[in-house]
């Protein structure tokens, strides 16, 4: 059966949407706070004219074959606005979710979390809304300083801001750019590396944002 309805009321205006990250921050779980992994899913957006298109796509975890896949398309509420880009793509993320028949038992979000302004990226705020753990792995971050990160795989440097660490750059293949993880919600950042590290097999991005990503540009032929 699909998940259930998610109530979420988004925000209209700049002023809402920040009080609201402000207020979500506080409820962000960053210690490991789950079970056994057997569904991973990635989750991404992309924008056709004045609409939004979610993709979902559900992997069985170790191995990361498909399992089912959601893509849906929701009017674009929200202007773009760095550090308020979850609210443009949130309501046809929580669309996709309600037509899922498979609950993820772990988030891979194309995006930031706990490595925000506001320590409230969308993966901490899709973590929250569906109650799933999250994590957020980024292709690019605009916040905070670390130190050079080795050329192997699986070496990472955290990420500081303020003195307080808010993510990892990560090198998830050798000799290629890195990724930038954080936590979203209900999973501490060495698992959460860990955990994208064996989502990522022969590419740089974790194979649950290749298919998400895939399926959210509009290509349904298989992903090679």
């Amino acid at each position: 059966m699909p998940l259930q309805p998610l109530h979420y009321h988004p925000p209209t205006t700049i002023e809402a949407a920040i009080a609201l990250q402000d207020q979500l921050r506080s409820q962000v779980i960053r210690q490991d706070d789950f079970g056994t992994v057997r569904w991973v899913a990635g989750i991404d957006v992309g924008f056709i004219g004045d609409q939004a298109r979610a993709a979902i796509a559900v992997l069985n975890f170790p191995d990361l074959t498909l399992h089912e896949s959601v893509v849906t398309l929701a009017p674009i509420g929200f202007p773009y606005i760095p550090g308020l880009l979850a609210f443009r793509e949130l309501p046809a993320i929580l669309q996709a979710f309600e037509q899922l028949n498979t609950q993820p038992d772990l988030l891979l979000c194309d995006g930031n979390g706990y490595l925000h302004p506001r320590r409230c990226g969308s993966a901490c705020q899709i973590g929250l809304l569906t109650g799933i753990p999250a994590i957020g792995v980024a292709k690019t971050y605009h916040l905070g300083h670390h130190e050079s990160v080795g050329n192997q795989r699986g070496d990472w440097q955290p990420i500081w801001d303020r003195k307080e660490v808010i993510g990892a750059v990560v090198r998830s293949q050798p000799k290629v750019k890195p990724i930038y993880v954080s936590v979203g919600h209900r999973i501490g950042l060495d698992t959460a590396i860990q955990l994208t590290l064996q989502c990522t097999q022969q590419y740089r991005l974790p194979e649950t944002t290749r298919w998400a990503d895939h399926l959210a540009n509009g290509h349904t032929n298989v992903l090679v």
